[in-house]
C-alpha cells in the first residue's frame, strides 16, 4: 500500500502531510510513502526532512503512478485531473459544494475522493475538522494583519504625553474563526464586541471578555449542525443598521460569516464602510464566496474612503508550518477510519465516511453534496 504526498500550487505555501507524521502513517500500513519533490518547500520542510523519516522523493510521475492514496489539500486542478488513474483515492479539502467542477472531474476519472470540510460536526469527527483547524488559524493571523495595517495602537497606553484609547474591534460571525480572533484582541489589548446570528455563540463571546451585539428574531436552525442559516428579510434590515451602527465606530472589523455552500451573506455595505473612521481596518476572510463587505476584493487590499479592506480567505497558508501540521493531523485521524489492521478498507456505513465521500465509482457519496449538486 503506498501513499502519496502532492505538492500544492497556485502560489499555496502549505503541504498535506509533513515529515514528523511518516512515522505514524507507516504504523497504519502504508508500505511505501512517496513525496513529490518541493512539496513541502513553501511550508520549511525539505526533502531531505521527509526522507530521513523514512519517505520516498520522486517526480509528480512517480507519486501518481505509483500511489495507491494521495493527499492534497485543494482539489486538483483541470490538467491535473487527467494524472489520477481509475480507482485511486485522494483525500484533502476541496470545497466541493462550491467547486462543483472539480468534483465532475473526480467523478469522471473514476477516483474515489474523500474532502474533510464535509465532515459531520460531531464530537467524534472533531478530530478530523480541518475547517476547525484552519479557522483556528485565520482567525488569529486576521487580527495581526489588521494590526500590522491599522495606524494606531491596540492597548491603551498611559503615557507622559498623554492617554491613548484601546483600539475598538468588531468581529462579524462568532465561528470558530470569530472566536479566535476575539481571543487575539483581547490578548492586544483591544475592546472587542463580535456579532453572530447564532444565539449559542453568545455564551462563547461573553466567556471571552466581549461585547455581544445581539439582534433579536433571528432563525436558528439546529438541523445545521452548528453553522449559520438564511435569515428573513425583516431581520436583515434590523441587522444591517445594527451592524452600522457599530461598524462606524470600529477601529477595525473582521468578517468570518459564511454559510456552508452559498454566498457569504452581505453584513458591511458601501454606505457603512463610508461611515468608519479614516484608517479603520477591514479583513474580509470570506472573500473568497463573495465577501461580507461589499467593497471587498478577493486576494486584494484595497482603499475605500480611507479604509483599508483586505480580502482573504487562505490566510492559514500565511502561517504555512503549523498549518501544515494541523491539517496533515486532520488528515491521519481520517486515515485511522479507512486504514484497518494495514488495509484500506471503506465502510460507507460509517457516518464520517459517507459524509466525506464526494466521489466514488462514478457516484456522489455524500448526502449533502448530491442536494447540492443534484437539487430534486
Amino acid at each position: 500500500m503506498t501513499l502519496g504526498i502532492l505538492k500544492e500550487s497556485d502560489g499555496e505555501q502549505r503541504v498535506a502531510i509533513t515529515p514528523d507524521a511518516i512515522p505514524g502513517l507507516m504504523k497504519l500500513g502504508f508500505q511505501k510513502i512517496l513525496v513529490e519533490r518541493g512539496a513541502g518547500e513553501s511550508a520549511f520542510f525539505s526533502d531531505e526532512s521527509y526522507e530521513k523519516q523514512g519517505a520516498q522523493v520522486a517526480d509528480a510521475a512517480t507519486v501518481f503512478k505509483q500511489s495507491n492514496l494521495l493527499v492534497k489539500i485543494h482539489a486538483p486542478e483541470k490538467g491535473l485531473v487527467g494524472q489520477f488513474s481509475a480507482g485511486q483515492v485522494l483525500v484533502g479539502q476541496m470545497n466541493p459544494l462550491i467547486r462543483h467542477d472539480a468534483v465532475e472531474g473526480m467523478l469522471q476519472a473514476g477516483i474515489t475522493a474523500f474532502s474533510l470540510d464535509l465532515a459531520p460536526r460531531t464530537t467524534r469527527a472533531q478530530a478530523l475538522d480541518v475547517l476547525s483547524s484552519m479557522a483556528t488559524i485565520g482567525g488569529y493571523k486576521a487580527m495581526l494583519t489588521a494590526a500590522n495595517h491599522l495606524p494606531t495602537f491596540f492597548p491603551m497606553f498611559m503615557t507622559a504625553a498623554g492617554t491613548i484609547k484601546p483600539a475598538k474591534v468588531l468581529i462579524l460571525g462568532a465561528g470558530v474563526a470569530g472566536l479566535q480572533a476575539i481571543a487575539t484582541a483581547k490578548r492586544l489589548g483591544a475592546v472587542v464586541e463580535a456579532f453572530d446570528v447564532r444565539s449559542a455563540a453568545k455564551e462563547e463571546v461573553l466567556s471571552l471578555g466581549a461585547k455581544f451585539v445581539e439582534v433579536e428574531g433571528a432563525v436558528d436552525d439546529k438541523s445545521a449542525g452548528g453553522y449559520a442559516v438564511e435569515q428573513t428579510e425583516e431581520f436583515k434590515q434590523r441587522q444591517a443598521q445594527l451592524i452600522h451602527d457599530h461598524a462606524a465606530a470600529a477601529d477595525v472589523v473582521i468578517c468570518t460569516a459564511q454559510i456552508p455552500g452559498r454566498k457569504a451573506p452581505l453584513l458591511l455595505r458601501k454606505d457603512t464602510v463610508a461611515a468608519m473612521k479614516a484608517g479603520a481596518v477591514i479583513v474580509d476572510m470570506a472573500a473568497s464566496t463573495g465577501g461580507n463587505c461589499e467593497v471587498t476584493e478577493n486576494g486584494k487590499t484595497v482603499r475605500h474612503n480611507g479604509v483599508t479592506v483586505i480580502g482573504d480567505s487562505n490566510l492559514p497558508a500565511s502561517i504555512p508550518k503549523d498549518a501544515s501540521v494541523m491539517f496533515g493531523k486532520n488528515v491521519i485521524n481520517f486515515l485511522k477510519l479507512i486504514m484497518i489492521k494495514g488495509e484500506m478498507t471503506l465502510n460507507f456505513e460509517d457516518d464520517i465516511v459517507a459524509a466525506t465521500c464526494i466521489a466514488h465509482k462514478g457516484e456522489i457519496v455524500s448526502e449533502r453534496l448530491k442536494q447540492v449538486m443534484q437539487p430534486a
